[in-house]
């Protein structure tokens, strides 16, 4: 068959298979066409609403479709050719240019929407004329404005901008009147028809701040009005104020007898018809009328009228007749009630002198009301003392002391003087003193002088011990004369009260040191009392103590009956003249062999305290030297200590302390609860320090008795979630040397396969991966997916390939992480990149197993070859990649021109025409 036959052929073909597909669509069309399910959308007019159903001859004229018009009017205009039945547009229509359907819809024409976007202003009445379309009602505000000068399009109500310029005044009634559309009075507007001088009452009258609102309105700033007034302020009408409900106010009906019509302030009311008995306080209470003020004077249930008149507050009528006065004149002569004066600053201080201290002004002024003169203090009270308060000079009519010496410091003239009269008064001795000379009356003839058994005082004055009132008692005090090494002189027993040494004094005299001494050189602390007489800090001595230490002298203390001091005489052998005790025996002789408790028993000299150490019959001397207590010899050697630590290492025995409260809890443990100290602290006595318990013991159980945290050298278990709830450290850890020696038992809850590695396996809690770990992207992935043991992370690994679904090969399988175990491709692996788009391939484009790499279909990645992915990369001869693939020489059935690639025009596929594609070469 030649080409162009099989052309001819071919075209027959193709145009019976046209032939074949168009006839079931011409039937359908012809069917549709003349059916009644033809889509009349398609000719562009949509049948809805009525349209929907109206037959087809209807519009389409005599059988003829095309030029049938689409525009409302050609149908529903009177006397136009397809309007016949139709409705049709009335001669009432608004008169319009726009098109039907901008107004009415297919579904009713009397459901208009008509849009006033096109209507000129002020024009509304072309239609809004009651026949075309609504106009205004009968009840209409009476105006010639345009329809839109007060409402919108949208609708009449709610109509704004009325505009009131055109109003004439006094005819807002003809609307806001009964029946008329504009806002009418409310029941509660006063009754402005009621008052004459309201006159017609129009709305303006009052009303003139605007149009805008009724508020504000004023009435008497717009009519003249004196009477009537309680027409409207009875409390029936909000905006007129009534009378208040006070006394002021009751059976009043008449508001313009006490006020204006300005304001309700400054009433007048008419008081020429009170008298004595009104009760002025019922109104003038400080709240319905003015009240007394805060300095009035006090006068209790007194009627205003007793002394103000009805025309005036002032002046007052007072005369001190109108309450009682008796005893209350300081109720108002304080000086706070003015003009009723108080006492002035001069007056005499009664207050402070007992006998007067509550009386009242009239206990003194008693002649009459009309001057506070004359008044009497002495005729009218009875006083005896505290004269000096009144009699200094500074108060009218108390006469003061004269200026003479005699009564220089004087402050008691009754000390001298009576009541009655200044004269025959008693010498005071009050004003002398020490340059006074006594005994120029004090002389034994003129006065009483000293006695014969007076002390001894040479020149010093009386004045210097004795007081002016009377001899006794002495002011002596030891600092009148010179006292000093003179004590004797007064102190011998002949010049009472000053007394003489006891006869159990001590024998001072007969002491070298203090033979010559006087009661001064001991007695220094004062001349209270004779105690507190210190010897041996005043004189020197270091022997003769035996002279006053025998037990026979006050203060001397003598030896006591003990052993330790039979046959002895001088104390200072072995005292000090600082103190008994302290007093130190000869030891130096004293040794091993000594019985040291013979003294030392508690009794004849210082014993073992309760605290010391028990150290059985051991001698003193093995520890304590001769010439101390301490330091102490002690070094564990004086007795037997092993096993026997606790006897002293208690806390009870210092210096022996006791274990601390933070010691581990050996006796909670089973295997050392019967231990001593030296159990562990076994290497020397010299320090605890060097105890080992596990060194010592072998327990395998009980670890946590001790390992708390809260005893000292007992590691205690980490604040980690791994730790968490555990109280058996023996579970892991299997050595008692080191934590590090540890198998971690995982709870039947965090086996393998239970995806909790996680938790504790994070890096901090417990090992982590490490820092070469293959990377897990997959976010679920946990380490239980690929490590099978819990023994070892090494132990039993089989990557779950599954667990890393949408993670990809190349993600782990790189040189990278060759070490971790994962597989990389070798070097003789395809060259990848030589597909189309191959470097953007993974491995299981090709690999279909995560368990064998050898489990493999190749993917070609649909490369064509010759530049879009190249098939010589592999196939070509040379190439020695992994895989059975064949390879030849571009050349191998070269006929002219060498090929660039396998795959073109006229050789393999998927560009030739040899083979089949990736599967066959021919």
């Amino acid at each position: 068959m030649t080409r162009t036959a099989f052309i001819q052929r071919l075209q027959r073909l193709l145009a019976l298979l046209l032939l074949i597909v168009a006839l079931p669509a011409a039937a359908q069309g012809v069917a549709t066409a003349t059916g009644k399910t033809f889509d009349h959308l398609s000719t562009g007019f949509a049948l809805t609403g009525a349209h929907s159903g109206e037959r087809c001859e209807a519009c389409h004229l005599n059988g003829q479709f095309k030029g049938t018009p689409r525009d409302c009017a050609s149908c529903h205009t009177s006397g136009m050719p397809r309007a016949r039945a139709n409705i049709t547009r009335s001669a009432s229509h608004l008169p319009t240019n726009a098109s039907c359907d901008s107004c009415h819809n297919t579904r009713d024409f009397n459901v208009a929407r008509f849009s006033h976007s096109g209507v000129s202003p002020g024009s509304c009445q072309t239609c809004h004329n009651g026949s075309t379309a609504a106009g205004k009602p009968a009840n209409h505000l009476a105006t010639s404005a345009s329809c839109d000068s007060c409402h919108g399009s949208q609708a009449w109500s709610p109509a704004k901008g009325f505009d009131h310029a055109g109003v004439l005044p006094g005819s807002c009634a003809s609307c806001h009147g009964p029946g008329g559309k504009g806002s009418q009075k409310p029941a509660s507007h006063i009754p402005t028809t009621a008052v004459p001088g309201l006159g017609s009452g129009a709305c303006d009258s009052c009303h003139k701040s605007g149009f805008r609102s009724w508020l504000p309105a004023r009435v008497h700033a717009n009519a003249s009005i004196s009477s009537q007034c309680s027409s409207c302020h009875n409390g029936s009408f909000p905006s007129a104020t009534a009378k208040p409900a006070n006394a002021l106010h009751a059976g009043v009906s008449a508001c313009e007898n006490c006020h204006g019509t300005s304001s309700w302030s400054g009433a007048k009311v008419d008081h020429k018809g009170f008298t004595q008995a009104t009760n002025c306080a019922s109104c003038h209470n400080g709240s319905t009328a003015t009240g007394k003020s805060a300095t009035h004077i006090p006068v209790g249930a007194s009627n205003c009228s007793a002394c103000h008149a009805t025309t005036g507050w002032k002046p007052s009528q007072w005369n001190h007749s109108q309450t009682v006065v008796t005893a209350q004149c300081a109720s108002c002569h304080t000086g706070s009630f003015p003009p009723a004066d108080g006492k002035p600053a001069n007056h005499l201080p009664y207050t402070l002198v007992s006998a007067t201290a509550g009386a009242n002004c009239d206990s003194c002024h008693k002649a009459g009301h009309a001057s506070w003169l004359p008044a009497r203090v002495h005729a009218n009270f009875s006083l005896s003392n505290q004269c000096a308060s009144c009699h200094t000079g500074n108060y009218p009519g108390a006469v003061g002391k004269p200026a003479t010496p005699v009564h220089s410091g004087v402050s008691n003239c009754e000390n001298c003087h009576t009541p009655t009269g200044w004269s025959g008064a008693k010498v005071d001795h009050k004003t002398y003193n020490q340059t006074t000379n006594c005994a120029s009356c004090h002389n034994g003839s003129t006065a009483t002088g000293k006695t014969a058994s007076h002390i001894p005082v040479g020149l010093t004055n009386c004045y210097a011990c004795h007081s002016v009132s009377a001899w006794k008692p002495s002011k002596w005090n030891h600092s009148q004369t010179v006292v000093t090494a003179q004590c004797a002189s007064c102190h011998s027993g002949s010049t009472p009260p000053a007394d003489g040494k006891p006869a159990n004094h001590v024998p001072y005299a007969l002491i070298t040191a203090s033979a010559a001494a006087n009661c001064d050189t001991c007695h220094r602390s004062g001349y209270a009392s004779w105690g507190g007489a210190r010897f041996h800090t005043s004189v020197s001595v270091s022997n003769q103590c035996s002279t006053c230490h025998t037990g026979a002298y006050l203060g001397a203390v003598g030896k006591p009956a003990t052993p330790v001091h039979v046959g002895v005489t001088a104390c200072e052998s072995c005292h000090k003249t600082t103190g008994w005790t302290g007093g130190k025996v000869d030891h130096s002789s004293f040794g091993a062999a000594t019985n040291c408790s013979t003294c030392h028993n508690g009794s004849s000299a210082t014993a073992k305290p309760a605290s010391h150490i028990p150290v059985g019959t051991t001698n003193c001397y093995s520890c304590h030297s001769t010439t101390a207590w301490k330091p102490s010899k002690w070094n564990h050697t004086q007795t037997v200590v092993t096993a026997q630590c606790a006897a002293c290492h208690s806390g009870s025995t210092p210096p022996a302390d006791g274990k601390p409260a933070n010691h581990v809890p050996y006796t909670l443990v089973a295997v050392s609860a019967s231990a001593n100290c030296d159990a562990c602290h076994n290497g020397s006595t010299s320090t605890w320090s060097n105890g080992k318990f596990h060194s010592n013991f072998s327990t395998a159980t009980q670890c946590a008795s001790c390992h708390t945290g809260s005893y000292l050298a007992a590691t205690g278990k980490p604040a980690t979630a791994v730790h968490q709830g555990v109280t058996t450290c023996e579970s892991c850890h299997k050595s008692t040397s080191s934590w590090q020696s540890v198998q971690f038992k995982h709870s039947a809850a965090n086996q393998v396969g239970s995806g909790t590695c996680d938790t504790c396996h994070n890096g901090s809690t417990a090992k982590g991966k490490p820092s070469g770990h293959v990377p897990i992207l997959v976010s679920t992935a946990r380490c239980d997916a690929c490590h099978k043991s819990q023994a070892a992370w090494s132990t039993s690994v089989t990557v779950g390939h599954s667990s890393l679904t949408g993670q990809s090969c190349k993600s782990c399988h790189v040189a990278t992480y060759a070490s971790q175990g994962a597989g990389v491709k070798p070097a003789n692996h395809i060259p990848e990149s030589q597909l189309l788009n191959g470097a953007a391939m993974d491995c299981g484009a090709c690999h279909t197993s995560t368990s064998n790499w050898g489990t493999a279909r190749m993917n070609h990645n649909n490369s064509m070859g010759g530049g879009a992915g190249w098939c010589k990369s592999c196939h070509a001869s040379g190439t020695a990649y992994l895989g059975n693939m064949e390879r030849k020489s571009l050349t191998h059935e070269a006929k002219g021109k060498t090929p660039i690639d396998c795959s073109e025009s006229g050789c393999h596929r998927p560009l030739g025409s040899k083979g089949k594609t990736f599967v066959e070469w021919d």
